[in-house]
C-alpha cells in the first residue's frame, strides 16, 4: 500500500522548487504517517538552493521546520499515537546513543544519516519515498514541504493539542536554534551586552533569548531597516545597519566593556565576518556562529593573538545547543505564558504552490519567518 502526496521538489541547485506528485509507503517498524498543517521556510533551504549546502541526491523535498497531526504509525512506535500533534526535529533524537544520553541531543549519532536517500529507519536500496520513477530524498529525514510526511518516530516531538500549530512549526527549527544560542552557547547572564548579527528567523530569537535572560544591552545588527525595527519590538535595545556602524558605537555604549556574546546569524556566515565578530566580543567575550557558511567555506581571517590574550571563545552551534524533547514543549510553555512572542514572528503564509514567491520573499528582506500553510 502507499499514500499520495503534493510535495515542493528540488531537481538541482540553482533552479526553482516545482510541486510534483510523490507517494509514500505505509509506516513501518519505527515510522510514522503525519499530516502537515505548517511548514517554516527557513534559509537553510535556500543554501540547497545556491549550493551552500550541496545535497548528494536529487530529487529532493525541501523544508525541515514543521508541524502536523499524527494519521497513522507503524510497528513499534511508542513515542506518539494516531491524533497527535507534533512539531517537527530536524535533529533526531534515538534517546540511547552517547551524545543523547550524556545530554547532548543535538549531537544524536543519527543526524549523521540527515542526507541519507533512503530513510534511517530502514536499509540501503528500500525505497519509501518515490517522484515517478525516481527515488526522493528529504531536507533532514523530513521534507516538511510536503502535504504528508513519512518519517521515523525520533525526529517528532509530542505537543498539546490546544496549542497553534503554526506556532508549533516555528519552535522546531529557528526559534529552538535561535533562543537556545544565546540561552545554551553564549550561555548569556543578567547584567550582558550582546550582539546578534543578522536579523532572520534565528537571529530574531537569539534576540529573545538574549533579552528573556535578562541582557542589560541587546543590539541587533542587519542592514535592513525593517528587521531592526522588528528586533526592537522582539526586544533589542539598540539597532545598527553593521558591523562596521557598531563597532564605532559600542566601545561608548557599553562604557568600554564591549559584548559579553556575539551571535552570528546572517543568512551566509563568511569567513571574514569572524574577525569584526570577536572584535565586537569583551575581554573573555564569546562568539558563537550559529548560521551555515558554504561547506566548502576554510578561510577565517582571526587574530590569533588577541583570540588568547583576551581570553575570548569562539563556539559553533547547532540546534541552538539544545535539547529538541525538552527544548520545544518548554518554548511553547513560554509562548502560552507571554514570554515568548511568536506569533509575531510570521511576516507571510503561501500555499504550497507559491513556495518560490515565498523564497523570494526571503531574498529580499521581506520575512522574517514566512511559512507554508497546508
Amino acid at each position: 500500500m502507499s499514500t499520495t502526496t503534493r510535495a515542493a521538489v528540488l531537481w538541482g541547485a540553482q533552479q526553482d522548487w516545482k510541486v510534483e506528485e510523490m507517494s509514500l509507503d505505509d509506516p513501518g517498524p519505527g515510522e510514522v504517517l503525519v499530516e502537515t498543517a505548517f511548514a517554516g521556510m527557513c534559509h537553510s533551504d535556500e543554501h540547497v538552493v545556491t549550493g551552500d549546502l550541496p545535497v548528494p541526491y536529487f530529487p529532493f523535498v525541501g523544508g525541515h521546520e514543521g508541524s502536523g497531526v499524527v494519521a497513522a504509525v507503524g510497528p513499534g512506535v511508542n513515542l506518539v499515537e494516531v491524533g497527535d500533534h507534533v512539531s517537527m526535529s530536524f535533529i533526531p533524537a534515538c534517546g540511547h546513543c552517547k551524545s543523547c544520553s550524556s545530554g547532548q541531543q543535538n549531537l544524536c549519532d543519527e543526524g549523521a544519516k540527515l542526507f541519507d536517500m533512503h530513510m534511517m529507519t530502514r536499509s540501503a536500496g528500500d525505497v519509501s519515498h518515490r517522484i515517478g520513477d525516481s527515488e526522493a530524498a528529504r531536507f533532514a529525514q523530513l521534507g516538511t514541504f510536503s502535504e504528508k510526511l513519512l518519517v521515523s518516530q525520533d525526529s517528532l516531538v509530542r505537543v498539546e493539542k490546544d496549542l497553534p500549530l503554526d506556532i508549533v512549526a516555528l519552535v522546531s527549527c529557528g526559534v529552538a536554534t535561535g533562543v537556545g544560542s544565546a540561552v545554551h552557547r553564549a550561555e548569556v547572564r543578567a547584567g550582558h551586552n550582546v550582539a546578534v548579527v543578522g536579523i532572520g528567523g534565528v537571529g530574531i530569537n537569539a534576540v529573545q533569548g538574549a533579552a528573556i535572560s535578562g541582557a542589560r544591552r541587546v543590539i541587533a545588527i542587519d542592514p535592513v531597516e525593517f528587521k531592526r525595527e522588528k528586533a526592537m519590538e522582539m526586544g533589542a535595545t539598540h539597532t545598527y545597519s553593521s558591523m562596521d556602524e557598531a563597532l564605532l558605537a559600542v566601545p561608548e555604549l557599553t562604557w568600554g566593556e564591549m559584548c559579553d556574546s556575539v551571535i552570528l546569524t546572517p543568512g551566509v556566515v563568511t569567513g571574514d565576518q569572524i574577525e569584526p565578530a570577536m572584535n565586537l566580543a569583551s575581554k573573555g567575550g564569546t562568539v558563537v556562529v550559529t548560521a551555515l557558511a558554504g561547506m566548502l567555506e576554510s578561510e577565517v581571517q582571526l587574530n590569533l593573538f588577541m583570540l588568547s590574550m583576551m581570553n575570548k571563545s569562539l563556539k559553533g552551534t547547532v540546534f541552538g545547543s539544545g535539547n529538541p524533547r525538552a527544548d520545544i514543549p518548554e518554548l511553547l510553555s513560554m509562548y502560552r505564558e507571554g514570554v515568548l512572542k511568536l506569533d509575531e514572528l510570521i511576516t507571510n503564509r503561501y500555499p504550497l504552490d507559491d513556495v518560490n514567491q515565498g523564497y523570494q520573499d526571503l531574498r529580499d528582506g521581506k520575512n522574517i519567518r514566512g511559512v507554508i500553510e497546508f
